[in-house]
């Protein structure tokens, strides 16, 4: 199975980029492409820029989604919205194709230091994303993520693992 990873952040030290590197270790026998929202910077999206063309860096993306079986992304939230890195990539790629996702099946997760784990962002892409062809199998918030994960044991809450590996293997089933 082919895999298309990344975190829709562009910070060095993306906690939702440790989150996906995290439940990558899911899949030991997979093929995965875990990108850098940063090699995928482009100007900020606009009608007026379109008409001259789109940015390859869209294009690429969209390659990588079309040449993928499932995505498994954790969207950070920037003031109870997506991250602007992450939005000019999604308005770019959408203008190229409206069905950005493809209809690939995806694992959709979220993060943020708070106790709401980037549910905002959450709800959001749960709303839009099946119109833009995410396929959402099952999803995932870690609320308090400083208090809840190491970068070498990943998720330290048991209820928060359990719940985390339950939908794993929720989403490995409905891959079959």
């Amino acid at each position: 199975m082919k895999i298309f990873a990344f975190a829709g952040s562009n910070s060095s030290t993306s906690i939702n980029k440790k989150l996906v590197v995290f439940s990558l270790r899911s899949f030991p026998n997979d093929q995965i492409n875990l990108i850098d929202l940063n090699d995928y910077e482009m100007p900020i999206f606009s009608v007026d820029r379109e008409k001259n063309g789109f940015p390859k860096e869209a294009s690429l993306f969209l390659e990588n989604i079309s040449d993928c079986d499932v995505i498994i992304c954790s969207l950070s939230e920037n003031n109870r919205n997506f991250s602007v890195a992450f939005k000019n990539v999604f308005d770019w790629c959408s203008r190229i194709n409206p069905k950005v996702f493809q209809d690939k099946k995806m694992f959709l997760m979220t993060t943020s230091p708070g106790g709401f784990g980037g549910g905002n962002t959450m709800n959001l892409a749960k709303n839009i994303f099946p119109a833009f062809g995410a396929n959402i199998i099952q999803t995932f918030s870690l609320p308090k993520f400083y208090d809840n994960f190491d970068e070498k044991q990943g998720i330290t809450n048991e209820a928060l693992l359990a719940e985390f590996n339950a939908k794993i293997l929720e989403f490995k089933q409905n891959l079959a």
